[in-house]
């Protein structure tokens, strides 16, 4: 295979690839050409620490999933019409780890596929079309999902919001409306789900209808790796069913069993999603998702006489990788493992935000992690040139982490699930000497501002002060 240099390939990107699609560090893009488990390859062979790939879930290229996949296509792929093992099986395994009624399985080919169709089933089982999202939550590309997606709608040259479309807080209890600082950790909860029942019942006054649907990612991830209260999911299914409408899990990120303790992160809130949708993670890389709904909300495609087909969804090649990354995360115990590392990973960085005043909050549970960046504790403003710089300096230490969230000063940590307490330890390390860096460096520029304001002060004014004042003020800089 012809192999391009850096500088070609770049070329061929800028001439040929829309100038939107963008990349990872603009001034400077990565090429990567190869990666094993949780290390990354540029052409120089390089390696790459990867701390955000939630994709390859059990690891780049993992061997048993490599292998399903390339027997598979030496036997057959076509498309889902034809009687085949692979997908049954597949939708076995994945409805053996939901509740009881959730048990009828869509295969589509991603998670903004998974949901849209997850939006056409509300449409059709409520009859309704109203959407209640949250603010600052990303669903999907599909025009739909843009509709509904706040993180996307609502940019400077965004499409706006719809009529249909209805935002409600994000139940971030320490950045968000409802703080800690403020209100008792068990009322936070029930206050942001009072939002989304205000919403609902204004709705049935001035349409006379009721809601489609409520759709969350069960951890909200592009608003800034958020954890929801406790008991917010369980008041909200609870305003949105009494209101006609279904529930939707978007578990595109933080599913299959990332968060250690479960295998679906909705799980950790004791409710029943109406929907429960999946991506990214089920196929380690290969494009396969999936909607897993009840036979009720499943059969009403049949009652409109709609027949729902995806050429590739659910394809022999696909299923056989989903059924190799759950073979992968049962037999290698990866659940397990994201709950002793994510601990780990947990208490490091709240040992490292006790160092640190610029850390104002650490959140997450197992291999989903934020660290929220601050100008300081007590305001709470977010310092997105902080986050930049550590973006930047990590990378220059061979360590790739993301920011997010709407002030774009969240770092994020969701490597793959084969990562380690050592491969912790790196990263902790690391942050903690350019979070250091990064002081030293401030300190200095504001000194150095300082010495610059007082002198051209001291300069500009000097024939109204005392010749001595002067001096001895110079001194003291």
């Amino acid at each position: 295979m012809l192999q391009l240099s850096k500088e070609e390939t770049l070329a061929l990107r800028d001439k040929h690839i829309g100038k939107s699609c963008q990349l990872f560090f603009r001034k400077d893009p990565l090429k990567i050409v190869r990666a094993k488990g949780q290390y990354m390859y540029d052409e120089r062979g390089d390696a790459y620490l990867d701390c955000i790939n939630n994709v390859a879930h059990v690891g780049h290229c993992h061997p048993k999933v490599v292998q399903a996949g390339c027997d598979q296509m030496t036997t057959l792929n076509t498309n889902n019409r034809f009687l085949h093992d692979n997908i049954v099986l597949c939708a076995k395994r994945i409805t053996s780890t939901m509740p009881e009624n959730l048990k009828v399985c869509f295969f589509v080919n991603s998670g903004s596929e998974a949901n849209d169709l997850a939006l056409r089933l509300a449409q059709t089982y409520t009859g309704n079309k109203d959407m209640i999202a949250l603010e600052h939550a990303y669903h999907g590309h599909l025009t739909s999902l843009i509709d509904i997606s706040h993180y996307k709608f609502n940019l400077p040259g965004g499409v706006g919001q719809k009529e249909h479309v209805h935002v409600a807080s994000l139940p971030d209890s320490y950045r968000g409306k409802y703080r800690d600082t403020h209100y008792k950790k068990e009322e936070i909860g029930k206050l942001y789900a009072n939002e989304i029942k205000e919403i609902c019942e204004k709705i049935q006054k001035e349409k006379g209808n009721g809601i489609c649907a409520f759709i969350a990612e069960s951890l909200v991830s592009c608003g800034g790796q958020v954890i929801p209260p406790k008991d917010y999911f369980k008041e909200v299914y609870k305003h949105v069913r009494a209101a006609g409408g279904i529930c939707i899990a978007d578990e595109v990120q933080v599913g299959f069993g990332r968060i250690g303790k479960h295998w679906w992160a909705f799980q950790q809130y004791d409710v029943e999603p109406d929907i429960v949708t999946m991506g990214k993670s089920m196929g380690n890389g290969h494009p396969v998702a999936c909607v897993v709904t009840t036979e009720e909300i499943a059969d009403s495609f049949l009652r409109t006489g709609v027949e729902y087909f995806n050429t590739y969804g659910g394809n022999p090649v696909s299923c056989a990788i989903a059924n190799a990354v759950f073979d992968a995360v049962e037999k290698e115990n990866f659940r397990e493992h994201a709950l002793v590392v994510g601990e780990y990973l947990l208490d490091s960085c709240q040992i490292l935000a006790k160092r640190h005043k610029c850390i104002g909050d650490v959140r997450g549970m197992g291999l989903f992690v934020g660290i929220d960046v601050v100008q300081d504790r007590l305001s709470r403003v977010p310092d997105n040139k902080c986050a930049q710089y550590v973006l930047q300096r990590m990378r220059d230490e061979h360590i790739l982490i993301s920011i997010d969230g709407p002030h774009s000063n969240i770092i994020k940590i969701k490597p793959p699930m084969v990562f380690t307490k050592e491969n912790v330890d790196e990263v902790l390390t690391t942050l903690d000497r350019i979070l250091k860096e990064y002081r030293h460096n401030t300190e200095i520029y504001t000194i150095n501002s300082s010495r610059h304001k007082k002198t051209a002060d001291i300069s500009s004014n000097k024939e109204h002060r005392p010749r001595k004042q002067s001096k001895d003020k110079i001194k003291s800089i």
